[in-house]
């Protein structure tokens, strides 16, 4: 029986703090996941859950106060996140890739895009301008820009949001890196252009074997793009799990009223289920579960012990409904 393949990027117990005149913030507490090469794996939760900061963490890109304060991220068996900043400037580009959420933040608005890509190009593989101009084109075709040969030599301004998230996935694939951070990368789109960028993605994995970090908040994303996911809350991560088994049989309190609130074709319903309440800002993370007091299966453990995760059918789960002990275990 063949053994499986070594996960690309593996993250454990990540810690990320943050220092302030009033003290320390944890923002990501004890998360740990990986991601095989040609895996897509969603991370998804409200906004605050610590989804993006975890991306951020991985990159390098966190920005004082906050810093890694424990744990450990390894890429291809190589830990990564104690290098030094010029190594991993080499590294982020060269094997990690980022997509952010809105594409004018990731190009530089007095330069022509070719201009931006070819400079990517040069900085992490060795070939002259020529050659890097032909790659930049070569990039704009495969990511659907039309025309990419005339339209390399224009600025951002001038194509519209879809086509410039189109060329921030070229200026990601520039050096054909192992691993690509997405963080909400179809949010500012309309929905055929957000199926088109799913639909990219989803071959880059197939084709290239590029591992991806799908950070989101719209299960919908997550339901067409991912093959497992990843659900963060306050900070931790409260269940993972194929992508299918998440989303059709839930076994944490949160993911299931993530999962209620999406409607479904054909149904009527004067009005969507709700979690009540909101997620709990860092400095008030209640004791026990941090989901505990907006959970409608909250039982005494719960207000006093936090769980970790635990095996919960065909997912892992960090609830104590799972644990044979539990008093609602079976109920």
């Amino acid at each position: 029986m063949a053994s499986a393949p070594r996960p690309l990027l593996e993250v454990r117990h990540l810690r990320v703090e943050f220092n302030l005149r009033r003290g320390t913030l944890t923002a990501i507490d004890d998360v740990s996941f990986e991601i095989a090469p040609g895996e897509v794996l969603g991370v998804v939760g409200e906004s605050g859950a610590g989804k993006s900061i975890t991306g951020t963490a991985i990159i390098g890109l966190l920005e004082p106060p906050g810093r890694i304060a424990g744990g450990e991220v390894l890429l291809d068996g190589r830990r990564i996140d104690n290098l030094p900043a010029e190594e991993m400037r080499k590294i982020r580009g060269r094997q990690i890739g980022a997509i952010f959420q809105d594409p004018l933040t990731s190009l530089n608005p007095l330069y022509t895009i070719g201009r931006q890509i070819t400079e990517t190009i040069m900085t992490h593989l060795p070939m002259d301008s020529r050659q890097a101009r032909e790659r930049a084109v070569a990039l704009l075709e495969e990511v659907g820009i039309p025309a990419a040969g005339r339209r390399i030599d224009h600025y951002p301004h001038q194509f519209s949001g879809g086509m410039r998230q189109r060329v921030v996935i070229a200026l990601a694939l520039c050096a054909s890196p192992r691993l690509i951070i997405a963080d909400e990368p179809t949010t500012a789109l309309d929905v055929s252009v957000q199926a088109q960028i799913i639909t990219l993605l989803k071959r880059l994995c197939s084709e290239h074997g590029t591992a991806v970090m799908l950070v989101t908040h719209d299960m919908g994303v997550i339901a067409e793009t991912a093959d497992r996911v990843a659900v963060m809350y306050a900070g931790r991560l409260v269940e993972v799990g194929p992508v299918q088994e998440v989303i059709h049989g839930p076994q944490h309190p949160y993911t299931a009223g993530l999962m209620g609130s999406i409607p479904a074709i054909g149904q009527e319903v004067d009005r969507l289920p709700q979690i009540e309440g909101s997620m709990p800002r860092l400095d008030s993370i209640p004791k026990g579960c941090a989901f505990n007091p907006r959970c409608p299966k909250v039982f005494g453990r719960c207000r006093e012990e936090r769980p970790d995760l635990m095996d919960a059918g065909a997912t892992r789960a960090a609830c104590w409904l799972h644990r044979v002990d539990s008093p609602l275990a079976h109920a």
